[in-house]
């Protein structure tokens, strides 16, 4: 298994145009509920060169639930921190956090891939200045967060920091 690419947190230029269209509340039910399942059979599949995500850096993300212990998988965008993974709980604005969430915190060790590279990880949760820097980023590679955060209501937007086993 090979690192998954360095990817800086900044927006594509397709990225900063859609971002206002995913943000809307159709938007975010597309990606999460379509796009999503897609992407997990779309990118191994097709080793990475087709995803909807488009232009932005994607990993599936497979990891154990928190309750059945079974295998889940789940397809984000993600950007690198360093030699660290960063993943946003987002959940499309929801007020609840995603499943994936509440199993990386019961179950942190998972594997991540992009469809050629792939790698073992620990995950965590970031807090404190931490956190706020690495929201700061995660804004700046899809700006749609901030509309996000502000649909979570009082639920704050995990931010989550993958360190390679490896």
């Amino acid at each position: 298994m090979s690192r998954i690419p360095f990817h800086p947190p900044v927006a594509t230029r397709l990225g900063r145009l859609l971002a206002p269209l995913v943000a809307t509340r159709a938007g975010g039910w597309f990606f999460v509920h379509v796009a999503n399942p897609i992407d997990r059979v779309l990118m191994p599949a097709t080793k990475g060169r087709f995803r909807m995500s488009l232009d932005m850096p994607s990993v599936v993300l497979n990891h154990r639930g928190a309750k059945t212990g079974l295998e889940r998988t789940t397809a984000l965008i993600y950007f690198s921190d360093g030699d660290d993974i960063v993943l946003v709980g987002s959940n499309g604005g929801s007020p609840q956090h995603p499943a994936w969430y509440h199993n990386v915190a019961r179950n942190p060790d998972v594997t991540l891939s992009n469809g050629r590279f792939s790698g073992h990880y620990r995950g965590r949760e970031a807090d404190g200045d931490d956190r706020e820097r690495l929201w700061r980023s995660a804004c700046e590679l899809y700006p749609g967060y901030t509309t996000y955060q502000r649909r979570a209501g009082s639920r704050r937007i995990p931010v989550m920091v993958f360190s390679s086993l490896e």
